[in-house]
């Protein structure tokens, strides 16, 4: 039988479709690209923002059209919306044959069984369950970068967000899980291993009583045919010195940070049931610059947050101005039920929030203009991603860039280069959020 699998929202979540697919890979199922051709139809959901809650609905309503032409067999719901909405999902999508919570998407192959035996099936277990996949995951990134998740759940507690309730309090995957299953990825031609957790400073913390993340890098910078680790969704009151060290020490570990801080005024911060204020941040930015010289930090904001003023807004322009970051993100705020913000008094109308996120990604798109200025004559290691149609030219990334989020790196060759490979690559130029470049002999600076 042939399944289509449509995975929603973030990386920790293709995480959870890559397992899913693997454990029904190992039970004979095949796999297409065509939801036409389809017998089951998986749909691996999100609903952190009101834009990821629509995009889910519209999806698993567009799959359920295909139970009514009658080639599709089963359409199974997962994920964060079915964590949060099962009832709705049940009553009101009747199509909808199968639903898993985010903590038992290991159970697909057996709801699967059931489902396609003629039974409506549900299952979730205990929110706080950590599921075990011991198959090899079937990776859908191009083969050769991969997310590892290193931890799931989170105990913060932002007062907009909705994540702990949908999956769970923090839990880190013991280390040696990890390492195998990276281990796994490399023998697969993985070459970059992105860690990827609702907060992965926090990593080891219940396991080992202490924050781990530098010794879990340690570990997998000695597996072979690793050749970059890159770290995402560093909380900046939790990165430690012993992390900057392993970072600017280990040779595999990329020079790049991702930190996201949500906002810049003191006031604003606190509301948001952040632990740092804008000192603490520019503290942290500073120790990191000052070790590590060529570090590419990105970081995302939340614009019209509730009780945001105009004077504000001037605070994150001015510390967006001055603190300069390679990468940055901004959404606008998302009013999400059974959050304490979304009963805030002072919430700021739609158009406003969207005129604030444009004011600042034009102030972000000057500095990331001047920033790719800068990397003119540069020799730098590039990923090779694809090549370009029709062209004697070739994308790339460099260690600033991860996947999907930030920018890219055109290279100009008659070589014949593959995805994946590495070369070194001298820019020539550079656009807003891409570079030009050749490929040259002289070492990465």
């Amino acid at each position: 039988m042939k399944i289509f699998c449509v995975s929603l929202g973030c990386d920790k979540n293709l995480v959870d479709t890559e397992m899913m697919l693997g454990l029904l890979n190992k039970d004979g199922y095949t796999f297409t690209d065509d939801e036409h051709e389809a017998d089951v139809v998986v749909v691996n959901t999100c609903c952190f923002i009101g834009d990821a809650k629509e995009e889910s609905v519209n999806t698993i309503l567009e799959m359920a059209e295909l139970k009514k032409e009658g080639r599709c067999k089963a359409l199974i719901v997962t994920g964060c919306m079915a964590q949060r909405y099962k009832q709705e999902i049940l009553d009101e999508i009747p199509e909808v044959d199968g639903i898993l919570g985010t903590s038992t998407y290991d159970e697909i192959s057996n709801v699967l069984k059931k489902v396609l035996g003629g039974s409506r099936e549900s299952c979730f277990h205990d929110l706080n369950a950590l599921p075990n996949v011991e198959v090899p995951r079937v990776v859908t990134t191009g083969g050769y970068y991969a997310f590892l998740k290193i931890a799931e759940g989170c105990d913060k507690r932002c007062t907009y967000c909705i994540i702990p309730d949908l999956r769970g309090s923090y839990r880190s995957v013991p280390m040696e899980r990890l390492i195998e299953e990276a281990k796994q990825l490399a023998s697969q031609g993985v070459k970059e291993l992105i860690l990827v957790a609702q907060e992965t400073t926090l990593y080891g913390i219940d396991l080992y009583k202490k924050k781990s993340l530098p010794k879990l890098l340690h570990e997998l910078c000695k597996i072979p045919g690793i050749q970059w680790i890159r770290i995402q969704y560093c909380y900046p009151e939790e990165i430690t010195q012993e992390l900057i060290e392993t970072i600017r020490e280990e040779e595999k570990v990329c020079n790049y940070l991702d930190i996201p801080i949500q906002h810049a005024s003191d006031r604003i911060l606190k509301r948001m049931g952040r632990r740092t204020n804008q000192k603490q941040l520019r503290e942290m930015i500073a120790s990191l610059r000052s070790q590590i010289p060529d570090i590419a930090l990105r970081t995302t904001l939340i614009s019209g947050f509730p009780g945001e003023t105009e004077e504000d807004q001037e605070e994150v322009m001015r510390f967006v101005d001055e603190m300069e970051f390679e990468r940055l993100g901004v959404f606008a705020y998302s009013q999400e039920e059974d959050t304490p913000a979304a009963e805030f008094p002072d919430q700021v109308p739609q158009e406003l929030k969207e005129e604030r996120r444009d004011e600042i990604m034009e102030l972000q798109q000057e500095i990331s203009y001047e920033k790719s200025q800068s990397m003119i004559g540069k020799v730098l290691e590039v990923m090779i991603e694809g090549k370009v149609a029709d062209e004697n030219a070739y994308v790339g990334r460099t260690y600033m860039d991860a996947p999907g989020v930030d920018g890219l790196i055109f290279i100009n060759t008659d070589l014949d280069l593959m995805s994946g490979d590495f070369v070194r690559a001298k820019v020539t130029g550079a656009l807003e959020y891409d570079l030009i470049g050749e490929i040259c002999d002289e070492p990465a600076q």
